[in-house]
């Protein structure tokens, strides 16, 4: 089974690899990077390891696939997005992602999740794509509504993160909504 590699205007979405785990560690260790993500910050190069393998074994168990954000001039993991909790019974999946604070605003998150979005669509079939945001993040809300998504409700107390409960925004989008099929 060979990763799929995605191309953009300026970006390269690949495997994340060992190899990585040093630029992992950069901007997940960045509080703010992780103040929404509902991971405490990283601490050590351990902590990056643990969620490369986390990457390999969801993609293996095809539950999810998870794509390093990299500049096509520079071979660095600068983020990633994907897909975890892939139901293929009911054609869904969720999306999400995460940028280093270096390079917030200026449009790589919307391109790399809409690169996501079309594979996701056209490649694993799916006809529903979630998304799911706490409140607070009003950076994210407005990606996914920048994409096409449409905030659907609030799942109270949704989540267990960090020593809290969590109310998160449920934000979908659908095939034909995107693709106009």
């Amino acid at each position: 089974m060979t990763f799929p590699i995605l191309e953009t205007e300026r970006l390269i979405l690949r495997q994340v690899t060992q190899d990585d785990a040093g630029s992992l560690l950069t901007y997940l260790s960045d509080p703010d990077v992780m103040k929404h993500v509902g991971l405490d910050a990283f601490e050590t190069i351990d902590d990056s390891l643990e969620e490369i393998s986390w990457y390999d074994s969801i993609y293996k168990e095809k539950t999810g696939i998870r794509w390093g954000i990299t500049l096509k001039d520079k071979g660095e993991v600068i983020g990633s997005c994907g897909f975890l909790k892939m139901a293929a019974q009911h054609f869904r999946a969720e999306v999400g992602t995460e940028l280093s604070k270096d390079y917030w605003g200026q449009g790589i998150a919307s391109e790399a999740l809409e690169a996501v979005i079309r594979y996701g669509f056209m490649e694993l079939n799916l006809q529903r794509i979630e998304g799911l945001i706490v409140p607070a993040n009003l950076q994210s809300q407005k990606l996914f509504e920048k994409n096409g998504f449409m905030r659907e409700g609030l799942l109270r107390k949704y989540e267990y993160t960090c020593g809290k409960f969590d109310d998160l925004y449920m934000y979908s989008l659908l095939k034909e909504e995107h693709l106009g099929v």
